[in-house]
């Protein structure tokens, strides 16, 4: 990055970086591995935020650990239930409005990049109240390939039209900020509880909200200044 970049856009991530829903989708899983006395460590877990690519598939697994296939059809509506209830009981996480008001307010224009499907992502953010604040929302539905692969934040930034290197990425996870950098943005890890144990070597800065960091402070030190 050098001082003459002017940045005109910012990319969230959105499950962990808008709405915190990756603690909740865990803890639906961890007591269904709970009901039958074993344990999902959140370690192995937190390898799979931000991805569908992830080897690990916890229907598998479980089965594979019971020897038997269990009434799946039963668990999941349970399951989800309780997923949704943990979800819907989240606020917006700290410093996203403010971001979101604050582009506005300079004039950049606002992406969405989610490796989440768009039925998943799009309820949330009319709930929210935030959806009118993006330009463009690229989903897993729009890609061929879900991050860390680039292609999601490419195909962001060009509906955006802006170059990758003319935008920020707010992410949450190691495969959101690997897929950032591949495509060249700008990249500020906001670990969650979930992944805060991991490496996020490869971003540009991580902080640990966007509430610490006012918007033009982080855009001065992305263009260099």
């Amino acid at each position: 990055m050098t001082a003459a970049l002017k940045i005109q856009a910012l990319i969230f991530d959105f499950d962990g970086l808008i709405l915190e829903t990756e603690g909740p989708i865990y803890q639906s899983w961890q007591r269904v591995y709970q009901a039958y006395g074993f344990d999902l460590p959140p370690e192995i877990w937190a390898n799979t935020i931000g991805t569908w690519d992830d080897p690990f598939e916890p229907h598998r697994d479980l089965e594979m650990r019971l020897g038997a296939r269990p009434d799946w059809p039963s668990i999941e509506r349970q399951r989800v239930e309780h997923e949704t209830r943990l979800v819907l009981a989240q606020p917006i996480q700290a410093g996203v409005l403010a971001y979101l008001q604050g582009a506005n307010r300079l004039g950049l224009k606002v992406g969405l990049a989610s490796s989440s499907e768009r039925d998943w992502v799009a309820p949330h953010l009319e709930r929210l109240g935030i959806r009118t604040y993006f330009q463009c929302i690229l989903t897993l539905d729009d890609v061929r390939r879900a991050k860390p692969d680039p292609e999601l934040y490419l195909a962001a930034a060009a509906c955006l039209r802006v170059q990758p290197r003319q935008a920020i990425a707010l992410e949450d996870s190691q495969h959101g900020v690997a897929a950032a950098r591949s495509a060249g943005l700008f990249t500020v890890a906001v670990p969650t509880q979930m992944t805060k144990g991991l490496s996020f070597a490869q971003a540009d800065m991580v902080i640990n909200s966007l509430a610490d960091l006012p918007l033009e402070v982080l855009l001065a030190r992305a263009m260099g200044g």
